[in-house]
């Protein structure tokens, strides 16, 4: 018994101390391809936030088209063009699209990692990590990540610097920090889970839903929100994804915020609501595992 609770709090420990201070301040210097440097915060850009806003929404539109059947009570509430623009959409698809088999084509019902390969051309998906007791990662299951491509979404809630998450980060390994110190608390489960919940259901708008909660369920609606599942690299597993932030635009549809898998803890906050995106560093091939660099040093 005494052996079984030792190799269980070192495989905890395993992966939680690339989120130690301390540890991380001891082992920078031995650790150099795990450090990402940014020379100042507004150059902390990979790929345009316009590339990062056109991927989303097409993923998201595609999404939203693939589902549109439940979406009737969304419809209702939209303006005349934008419900228009969507049957439009809608019957476009049906022209473009070869369906797979008469299930499909009766009900035009897809996954949703099939159609963020139908729309990308690449799925995504958690597995086991190739990494010793990593826990699970973040793999490219199907297709070609071009380099410069948006490949995941850090989800959770969002903490700006001086509020409360005290409780939330005992023991939670899945706190990212930006570059200006909001934090991203991306735990699906305990406390933050059911924080995230109660702040998605505070601000959903009758059938308008402001956030997508499904990402701390198994069965997530957008397969892009898994991004707190990327481990770190190492020196002989260099990183082939950097987070890159983005802020939500207020101009965003507000039928497709259903798919953002992120909500501001605060209610009254107006500042934009921040997105951290995972961009690729290079081409991605399939089979590949997904790592990041944990460590960011801005000079």
């Amino acid at each position: 018994m005494p052996g079984r609770l030792l190799r269980g709090l070192w495989r905890r420990w395993s992966r939680y101390k690339y989120r130690f201070v301390p540890w991380i301040a001891l082992n920078l210097s031995h650790n150099p391809r795990t450090l990402r440097y940014v020379p100042e915060e507004s150059k902390d850009k990979v790929t345009p936030d316009e590339d990062v806003l056109g991927t989303l929404l097409k993923v998201f539109q595609a999404l939203f088209l693939n589902d549109l059947n439940k979406q009737s009570d969304i419809l209702t509430m939209l303006p005349e063009p934008v419900k228009s623009k969507y049957q439009d959409l809608l019957t476009l698809q049906h022209q473009r699209v070869n369906l797979v088999d008469n299930r499909h084509q009766q009900q035009n019902i897809f996954k949703p990692e099939e159609i963020l390969y139908k729309t990308l051309g690449f799925s995504v998906a958690r597995a086991t990590s190739s990494l010793i007791s990593a826990g699970r990662g973040v793999f490219v299951t199907k297709g070609l990540v071009p380099k410069g491509a948006v490949v995941s979404i850090y989800p959770g809630t969002i903490y700006q610097k001086y509020e409360p998450i005290f409780f939330q980060s005992i023991g939670n390994p899945f706190i990212f920090r930006c570059l200006d110190g909001v934090l991203i608390d991306g735990n699906d489960k305990g406390i933050s889970k059911a924080v995230y919940r109660s702040c998605s259901g505070r601000d959903r708008i009758g059938p308008l839903k402001m956030s997508d909660s499904t990402w701390l369920t198994s069965e997530i609606c957008n397969p892009l929100a898994v991004g707190q599942y990327v481990n770190n690299c190492s020196n002989d597993r260099p990183a082939n994804v950097c987070y890159q932030e983005f802020e939500v635009p207020a101009v965003f549809p507000i039928e497709l915020k259903q798919y953002l898998p992120n909500i501001a803890y605060s209610y009254d906050k107006q500042s934009p609501l921040r997105c951290v995106v995972l961009v690729a560093l290079r081409d991605i091939k399939q089979g590949e595992e997904l790592f990041s660099n944990y460590y960011t040093i801005v000079s």
